[in-house]
């Protein structure tokens, strides 16, 4: 009988510490083990109001993660002070609980420094949980010179390394025939499926790897590259390809664009990647967002290749996952925002896996937009 009422006792232990929906959770999924996606569902919908920290405005938020129980969110600018945050957000099954963003952590240089403006154009935000370091990717600035970059700081902001990247990502302004396109540079950051490197991706192709999408179909591959954590060099490439721009420009407009915003490993060569089209003139915010999942088993290795023009290649293969227009009606004046961010989350008490995503707001500098959080369900 005894036996019985401590087995009972382990077993009621044991369910309650399997309710990982707040960020007390000590069990984080490991990506590696992430290796069956199915589906999508969609749970809610989070805005986080402006607010301040340390009498700096909250934006721009273009990147998320989440490890061992704590947030992590990136600030897209190039203006001091270059930051990032860390925050608490819990939901469940039903929707989010809690959003709190509670510290404002400085970017700065390998001497402790403040960055100064142009330097560096944040975009998305991994934490390595082997080193305790983060990792983020900058755009730089390819019409000023500033080349784009993968960069390694300390929790304390402070400055470790920048990797060594292949050439044809430097910044040219000496003409237009090669390099990569300003503001379309490395929007995505995962860690490997192994932890043993890091895959940035590019946003547009390179200058003398395609066009960018337009209304008709083009041949508009990005360049997805694993940069070896040990060595801090280049080590795989592939190519993924680019869907057209999924709308017209409306109101007598004419800006568009369809770029990857964001990719994240869940099994060997085996990602989940955003796709983001604009166009202007919408009221709904003019954004169209896929998440696709792609698979890179059989796809070249493009590192050696110059140019992806005319060579012969295989690209990694795509399979659509979830469209944003199922649910634009369930949000916010039915806005899809300029999502930009995603990540695993805690498990929900039934076991089942969440992917949260986050829209950067641009600070509102062109119209009205939101710092949008989305919490999605995984099924396998």
């Amino acid at each position: 009988m005894l036996k019985t009422i401590f087995s009972f006792i382990s077993i009621v232990l044991l369910l309650s510490n399997c309710s990982c929906n707040n960020n007390n959770n000590n069990t984080p999924t490991p990506i590696i083990d992430q290796n069956t996606i199915s589906t999508i569902q969609f749970i809610d919908e989070f805005v986080i109001p402006d607010q301040e920290i340390d009498n700096v405005l909250i934006g721009g938020l273009s990147g998320v993660d989440y490890k061992n129980g704590k947030w992590y969110l990136i600030c897209d600018t190039s203006t001091p002070p270059i930051r990032y945050y860390e925050a608490n957000i819990t939901y469940t099954k039903d929707g989010f609980q809690n959003v709190e963003i509670n510290k404002m952590i400085e970017i700065k240089d390998n001497s402790g420094i403040s960055l100064v403006q142009g330097i560096v154009d944040p975009e998305s935000i991994r934490y390595d949980s082997d080193t305790g370091n983060i990792l983020y990717t900058s755009e730089g600035s390819i019409n000023n010179g500033v080349d784009p970059a993968l960069i390694e700081i300390s929790a304390q902001g402070n400055q470790i390394k920048s990797f060594t990247l292949p050439d044809y990502f430097k910044a040219n302004t000496t003409d237009d025939l090669s390099g990569p396109r300003h503001n379309g540079v490395f929007e995505g950051l995962s860690l490997s499926s192994d932890n043993n490197g890091y895959w940035i991706s590019t946003e547009l192709p390179l200058i003398e790897d395609g066009p960018e999408p337009t209304l008709t179909d083009t041949e508009s591959p990005v360049r997805v590259t694993l940069i070896n954590k040990a060595s801090g060099i280049a080590e795989r490439q592939f190519a993924y390809e680019l869907d057209p721009v999924a709308r017209e420009p409306a109101l007598g407009t004419d800006f568009s664009v369809n770029g990857l915003v964001e990719i994240l490993a869940y099994d060997t060569n085996k990602f989940l990647a955003v796709e983001r089209s604009f166009s202007s003139g919408y009221i709904d915010g003019g954004n169209t967002v896929k998440i696709y999942k792609v698979d890179a088993t059989n796809a070249t290795n493009t590192l050696s290749l110059t140019s992806l023009s005319n060579a012969t290649y295989i690209k990694a293969t795509k399979t659509l996952l979830f469209n944003f227009e199922t649910i634009r009606s369930q949000l916010t004046n039915n806005t899809v925002d300029n999502i930009e961010g995603i990540t695993f989350g805690p498990k929900l008490q039934d076991g089942s896996r969440t992917l949260v995503m986050i829209s950067d707001n641009n600070f509102n500098s062109f119209f009205p937009q939101y710092n949008q959080l989305i919490a999605l369900k995984v099924i396998p």
